[in-house]
């Protein structure tokens, strides 16, 4: 009987062990998504009253859980009985993750006639009080839950790609441990973004010099940790696009290999060689994809 306890609770311990070693691996590999999860979903709610815009967040927040429900138990579902689906979703993740980096670069030249009227029916709708507001709330939330929708899928895609070998209890762990995080860290950090310069406009009012200059900086920060935030995430998304596509496609990574070994540098400089592969890998990739869907949505607008 204590022999058999002991060996149950050796067995948990192991089992907790591995899910915080998985956990851990998956996390570093999912943050080139979340930075642009969070400048994504920070931007999703631009325009919107101030005294609405936690509301919103937690409307997104509950619909990024609900798709976790549904990606989580699908991922499960394709390790079990569909392994090998695992590396070809890998790979289209990692091609979309690219696509939308070069997307997010060269958007100045591909927006369509359909953004600028989007734009222009926000600023109007903003201007305008007597436009119904929660209408274009429950508009914003939706599409914030679309975007969510693919990131989550990324997200889980990269997981499960982490733990693919690992015990079915182990992936259950990990997988539901990683998006229950990711949610509340994602969305916790968007609620402070977005209330960022309404706590620097309370602190500029307050008498003490220093909670006024706090305040000021606050206001002057907030812009710019938007902007650094989605310079940030597209770089990572061709970093992490890159090395899952040049992990998944063995030709691509003994090419880099080779570039290594051809300079013969080792250590930070060879990381860092590496990186630079898989970034170049990602924008190559992003570009030819864009090239792709923009001439597969030109020629059916011209069917039209």
């Amino acid at each position: 009987m204590a022999s058999s306890l002991l060996a149950l609770l050796d067995d948990i311990t192991t089992v907790l062990d591995d899910v915080a070693l998985l956990s851990k691996m998956a996390a570093k590999k999912t943050s080139g998504v979340l930075g642009d999860d969070l400048a994504l979903n920070a931007q999703q709610v631009a325009g919107v009253s101030a005294d609405r815009e936690l509301p919103v967040v937690w409307g997104v927040f509950k619909g990024s859980l609900v798709n976790k429900a549904i990606l989580v138990p699908a991922a499960l579902a394709i390790s079990a009985w569909a392994p090998w689906l695992v590396t070809p979703l890998l790979m289209v993740g990692g091609a979309y993750l690219c696509f939308e980096g070069v997307e997010k670069l060269a958007h100045k030249w591909l927006h369509t006639a359909e953004d600028d009227a989007h734009a222009a029916a926000l600023s109007e709708a903003v201007a305008h009080p007597e436009v119904d507001l929660a209408a274009l709330e429950k508009d914003k939330v939706k599409g914030a839950i679309r975007t969510d929708f693919i990131l989550s899928a990324e997200i889980i895609a990269i997981t499960l790609g982490t733990v693919a070998e690992a015990s079915f209890t182990t992936r259950v762990l990990v997988l539901s441990g990683i998006a229950l995080l990711m949610t509340i860290g994602v969305y916790g950090l968007v609620a402070g973004i977005v209330k960022l310069d309404d706590a620097g406009l309370w602190l500029s009012r307050k008498a003490a010099a220093w909670q006024q200059a706090l305040g000021r900086g606050l206001l002057w920060l907030a812009p710019w940790l938007m902007k650094a935030l989605s310079v940030a995430g597209t770089a990572a998304m061709f970093l992490v696009g890159g090395g899952i596509l040049t992990h998944g496609a063995p030709f691509l990574h003994h090419a880099i290999q080779h570039v290594v070994e051809t300079l013969g540098v080792g250590g930070f400089a060879k990381t860092l060689v590496e990186l630079l592969g898989d970034a170049v890998t990602g924008i190559l990739a992003g570009i030819v994809v864009v090239i792709a869907v923009t001439g597969i949505q030109r020629l059916r607008h011209r069917r039209e």
